[in-house]
């Protein structure tokens, strides 16, 4: 029995976070996997315990101590190594899904379009890294900055989030030409909640249903 991993990306504000714990709950009873299945529910960074404590220096760090563009994307490196390694590998053998909160694509668009750090250095830390993991489906959510901007008007900024406007258009750049080149799924996350639940969930079922 094989496993699958389901990803799911975009930038700051589109609403991942919310979409991940609907999806842990309507996953398991969807149909979509098979009953012998246990879906395992993680993110990057920060899905293991050395994840953890890289998360705190890579988000909560200030400015004056903030790890350097390059010390920055070694770091996301090491964490999605011990990722794999820990939680995601282990769980794809034993034929359990994973739903990830972001994965390499995010550091290729954040810190690859967002930086301008060399893309070809980033492919290869991306290959040593996952260690021949690829997500089976990715689903893009896809926002507009004004909008991802509003709905964390409330909330502290991490030091990425931090970054500005510029960086995120950026950002927001990368992930639509990854998304294209990749085969992702779109679907937009300026709808309510409800409504962008109900697209992932046709989204999924339809991707399986034709594998």
């Amino acid at each position: 029995m094989k496993g699958r991993l389901i990803v799911l990306e975009g930038i700051d504000g589109c609403g991942k976070s919310t979409q991940i714990d609907h999806l842990t709950q309507w996953l398991p009873t969807s149909g979509v996997m098979p009953k012998a299945s246990k879906l395992h529910v993680t993110r990057e960074p920060g899905g293991t315990a050395l994840g953890t404590s890289l998360r705190q220096i890579l988000l909560g760090s200030t400015k004056e101590n903030s790890p350097e563009p390059l010390t920055e994307l070694l770091l996301y490196a090491a964490d999605r190594a011990q990722h794999i390694s820990q939680i995601i590998l282990p769980a794809l053998q034993q034929g359990d899904w994973v739903l990830s909160d972001r994965f390499s694509a995010s550091t290729t668009a954040y810190q690859g379009y967002g930086r301008n750090i060399d893309m070809e250095l980033i492919r290869k830390l991306e290959e040593i890294a996952t260690q021949g993991i690829s997500p089976d489906l990715t689903i893009w959510l896809d926002i507009e900055i004004e909008k991802s901007f509003e709905r964390r008007v409330q909330k502290s900024k991490d030091r990425i989030e931090a970054e500005g406007k510029n960086f995120l258009e950026k950002v927001a750049f990368g992930f639509g030409v990854l998304a294209t080149e990749r085969n992702w799924l779109r679907v937009s996350a300026d709808n309510e909640c409800n409504l962008v639940s109900t697209q992932i969930e046709k989204s999924i079922k339809k991707y399986f249903e034709n594998l």
